[in-house]
């Protein structure tokens, strides 16, 4: 990037709002989060002005943005997102930024973002072909073939959360046996409950906190939520050879927990390539999908554009 260059990175999520300001060597140098408001208009109106207030901060102006946002996107709008989101679905996010910052916006889907951010400057630099798994209140994954996002032809490549054959529970799009049902922090906390588990005030992680405490039954919902991230990582690697994968999201911060599930299901089923699975877990923690689509609003600055 350009010598005192900054770009803005955003992260809109259904809980919360995470921005960063990216130096011209790919560093954060600013960082907050605010929760998320209702409506599109509101989100985009929040994540801008939280930006701004970042770089006054910094004594910094803002030269492009980029944004990972909730559900699937198409030249910069949202055309499909899920029902706890207010006015998102049919919403121009690229051009409600451009025209509120001035600046050019890179819009792109949050999972997408968080490997981009992951594969360029975080936990899986340095590999070309590598699987990104998004465990958060849902489950999102991404394709990073040969040095490069790989979208598919109508840009759902890499969809694991809702890749069927993981028994028969309801999942949040409408079908059943998902992946999601498993291995989302909703699925922990549901199948938690629904297994006898006391009362929970703060949903997965609170699962997490009784399984290292012991609870037997929050170990078990953790285990079989990291054996099946190993089964669609398997899945994976058996299709199109992708044996190295990169785990974020809230889930994502209890390894110890999902690790050793993980790592012993892949070895119990090595890809027929006799290729290992890898299993990396985020460096850049909750900002990855900020950094990447930061990354990705750099492009055409670094290339003169």
């Amino acid at each position: 990037m350009t010598a005192g260059v900054t770009v803005l990175g955003i992260d809109i999520g259904g809980i919360g709002i995470k921005v960063c300001l990216l130096d011209a060597d790919g560093s954060v140098v600013a960082h907050d989060r605010i929760p998320t408001p209702p409506g599109g208009e509101a989100m985009v109106e929040a994540a801008a002005a939280l930006g701004e207030t970042l770089a006054a901060d910094q004594q910094r102006r803002i030269h492009a943005a980029g944004a990972g946002v909730a559900g699937v996107v198409e030249d910069g709008v949202v055309t499909a997102a899920s029902s706890s989101f207010t006015d998102w679905t049919g919403y121009p996010v690229r051009a409600a930024l451009e025209t509120r910052l001035g600046v050019p916006a890179v819009v792109m889907n949050d999972v997408n973002a968080f490997l981009v951010g992951e594969a360029t400057l975080g936990a899986v630099r340095a590999e070309r072909d590598v699987l990104g798994v998004t465990l958060g209140t849902g489950v999102g994954g991404a394709v990073w073939l040969d040095g490069a996002l790989y979208l598919g032809r109508s840009g759902a490549a890499g969809e694991i959360g809702h890749m069927p054959g993981f028994g028969s529970e309801p999942c949040t799009c409408g079908q059943a046996g998902h992946l999601e049902t498993l291995a989302s922090g909703r699925g922990v906390a549901r199948r938690y409950l629904a297994g006898g588990g006391a009362p929970l005030t703060d949903g997965a992680a609170e699962v997490a906190a009784r399984a290292r405490t012991g609870d037997e039954l929050a170990g078990r919902v953790f285990r079989e939520a990291g054996a099946g991230v190993a089964r669609a990582a398997l899945m994976v690697a058996a299709v199109v050879d992708v044996v190295d994968v990169v785990i974020g999201g809230g889930l994502a911060q209890s390894p110890d927990l999902l690790r050793p599930a993980i790592e012993a299901a892949v070895a119990a089923e090595p890809p027929v390539s006799g290729r290992p699975v890898r299993i990396h877990f985020a460096a850049l923690g909750s900002l990855a999908a900020a950094v990447g689509a930061a990354s990705q609003a750099a492009i055409p600055i670094q290339s003169g554009a």
